[in-house]
C-alpha cells in the first residue's frame, strides 16, 4: 500500500467520523449515514490495498 492510498483511506475514515458525531450531536440522521457511509468506504480502500499488499509479496 502506497502511503498516498494509506492516507487517503484515513482521510475518509476520520472524515467519516466527524460527520457521524456532528450528525449525532445536531440530531442530523441523514449526517450520521453519510459519515457511516465515507468511513465505510474508507475501511474499504484500506482493506482493497491490504489484498494488493498481500499479492505483491
Amino acid at each position: 500500500m502506497s502511503a498516498e492510498d494509506k492516507i487517503k483511506a484515513a482521510a475518509e475514515k476520520i472524515a467519516g467520523t466527524a460527520k457521524e458525531t456532528v450528525g449525532k450531536v445536531t440530531g442530523n440522521d441523514e449526517l450520521v449515514a453519510e459519515g457511516k457511509a465515507e468511513k465505510a468506504k474508507g475501511d474499504v480502500r484500506d482493506a482493497a490495498e491490504n489484498v494488493k499488499d498481500a499479492f505483491k509479496k
